[in-house]
């Protein structure tokens, strides 16, 4: 694909530079518009209409799965490649229900950030290869975890997703608020993956979540 225009979103100007930079070496790519914050990409990706949208997960204002969101329900259908430090799962997860096409770890973003262009324009999926031999790596150690404890292929995606907020140390009040659930539906959460994990009490469930964060 010939002149794939771009709109890149970044609140670290250096990081955009060496974006820039990388991208405009490639003469297929052109840099429609820069952006400090998701409200002001969210402008140019709904004036300039690019290609591709280059969205920082991390930025002020509107954070990029909130630019994510927007543009969903005002039918603006530009591919997006998110850039983020983030490597769990959980955030992967969270940018492909976002409609992500890319996923770029701004460790390899000098040299990942062109093809993860051309293969969004071209309507193909790209994730930093850094990224995927670590989810593959954890994925291993996830099995290894639920051979220990068996109950936790029993636990519903969303007990699932309740005992990762846990393991971020979230009180019940923070997870219901996250997740548009009742207080008390939290509670119900909390005790039926400990019953399944045969955990006893709250702090036992805590230090669970906690020491085996990065296999959940």
């Amino acid at each position: 694909m010939n002149n794939i225009r771009i709109v890149i979103a970044d609140d670290h100007p250096v990081v955009r530079q060496g974006l820039r930079q990388s991208l405009e070496a490639d003469p297929a790519i052109a840099i429609a518009a820069e952006a400090s914050d998701g409200a002001a990409a969210l402008e140019q990706i709904a004036a300039l209409r690019p290609n591709v949208a280059i969205l920082d997960i991390d930025m002020p204002r509107l954070d990029g799965f909130a630019v994510a969101r927007e543009m969903r329900r005002q039918d603006i259908q530009v591919p997006i490649v998110f850039l983020t430090i983030h490597r769990d799962e959980a955030i992967f997860r969270a940018a492909l229900d976002h409609g992500a096409t890319g996923y770029v770890l701004k460790d390899s973003a000098v040299t990942d950030i062109v093809a993860s262009v051309k293969a969004a324009a071209s309507g193909q999926p790209y994730i930093s290869p850094q990224l995927s031999a670590y989810l593959l790596k954890q994925r291993r150690e996830a099995g290894a975890l639920s051979a220990q404890k068996p109950g936790l292929d029993a636990l519903t995606a969303t007990e699932r997703r309740v005992l990762r907020l846990i393991a971020d140390h979230k009180t019940s009040k923070d997870i219901a608020e996250e997740l548009f659930i009742s207080h008390r539906t939290v509670e119900t959460h909390r005790t039926n993956i400990s019953r399944k994990l045969d955990l006893q009490g709250s702090l036992a469930l805590v230090r669970f979540a906690v020491e085996h964060k990065s296999r959940l």
